[in-house]
């Protein structure tokens, strides 16, 4: 294997791969990075086994070849680099791999490639549905953060991923919360279909998409093992959860006695305020809602937390009230998270009682919904 490539491409390649390597494996080759050429292009790759990244840059190769390197001892020593060509040139018989860029030159250990998992690759046609980076990057954002942290139960450590006329919608539970989102996928050519993605997964598909302007190329594996996804130069593979997961549409309340229309800026710096004092009363954040006395008179979303250890707090936000004189209270984390991935100016909080679930919806976007379940307060 010989070769040279960009040193700035070469940088950008690694982060994202490098993101893979296995940390913890018994398997020496999975905490390197594989390095495959041809005549025009250098193939990084790295999988924990878990999920796999892939990434090609443009390359001058004057022998085609295939090696493996420690991950992170490559990438740091090319982020040290100037921006420049850097050379490589693999001794078969030692693996051993000598890199040169501009007066700097190294030599570093490698294993050979037999033992390097096979990764699939999307195959032209074999497209399930593709959807704008942007777009993907926000469901995730918007979703993922709902999902359980522990694998008690796998299945809600996950996020389903609906396929279904034309649209994709995201949902994640962890038993005391829900998260549904919805948008156009720009095309659907595969069947109908709902697979359940490690939430993990997800959100470092997001992170490997954010600097990236093509089209996400998404394929589901016949078998529905498992999920490639491929955005310009970059592909990215995960295994899939196997188990059913419970249908959301019923966990969504259908209806509300009370709904408040409050400020979303304004009502999460007042979340985040009552979090600081509710930290030490396990989390609760209570909202009142009283309506005003007539069109002209605004209503009152108050805020609020008390712990007998650090004192208590209240904050009046503006409100637009329909219904009744209500009050709920919510786990304060669990509202800070919803309340800070919503982009529209003005949000919606629907009640039915204090011992019913809550929804909370961005105003003027019907695609995008979350489900709190109430804490226990007593009587004010």
């Amino acid at each position: 294997m010989k070769l040279s490539c960009k040193q700035e491409e070469l940088q950008r390649a690694l982060s994202h791969v490098s993101r893979a390597v296995s940390r913890k494996s018994t398997l020496p080759v999975l905490a390197n990075v594989l390095l495959k050429t041809d005549d025009s292009s250098l193939k990084l790759a790295a999988t924990n086994l878990e999920i796999a990244i892939s990434a090609t840059i443009p390359a001058e190769t004057d022998q085609p070849g295939e090696t493996t390197v420690r991950a992170d001892l490559l990438t740091e020593f090319v982020a040290s680099l100037p921006n420049d060509s850097v050379k490589f040139e693999l001794d078969t018989a030692g693996q051993s791999l000598a890199l040169e860029c501009a007066r700097s030159k190294a030599h570093i250990k490698g294993l050979n490639t037999d033992d390097f998992p096979e990764l699939p690759a999307i195959e032209d046609g074999q497209v399930t549905a593709t959807i704008d980076p942007r777009v993907l990057r926000e469901m995730v954002g918007q979703v993922a953060f709902a999902a359980a942290t522990d694998d008690s139960r796998p299945v809600l450590a996950g996020v389903l991923c609906e396929f279904q006329g034309g649209k994709l919608t995201l949902a994640a539970a962890d038993g005391f919360r829900l998260s549904v989102r919805s948008a156009d996928l720009t095309e659907q050519t595969g069947e109908d279909m709902s697979i359940v993605v490690p939430a993990r997964s997800l959100q470092e598909l997001a992170r490997i998409i954010a600097d990236q302007e093509e089209a996400v190329q998404l394929w589901v594996t016949p078998n529905q093992s498992q999920l490639l996804a491929r955005s310009g130069s970059i592909e990215f593979l995960t295994r899939l959860i196997d188990g059913h997961f419970p249908d959301f549409r019923q966990i969504i309340p259908q209806e509300w006695e009370t709904r408040a229309v409050i400020g979303r800026e304004d009502f999460l710096a007042a979340a985040r305020r009552a979090k600081l004092f509710a930290q030490s009363n396990n989390d609760i954040v209570k909202i009142q809602v009283q309506p005003g006395e007539d069109e002209l008179d605004p209503g009152i979303a108050r805020v609020s937390a008390q712990a007998a250890e650090t004192g208590d707090n209240e904050d009046a936000v503006e409100a637009s009230i329909e219904g009744n004189e209500s009050q709920i209270a919510f786990n304060g984390r669990y509202l800070t998270d919803i309340l800070g991935v919503i982009r529209t100016g003005d949000v919606a909080l629907e009640m039915t009682s204090a011992n019913a679930a809550g929804v909370i919806r961005p105003v003027g976007d019907t695609e995008f919904t979350h489900v709190i379940m109430p804490m226990v307060i007593g009587s004010s």
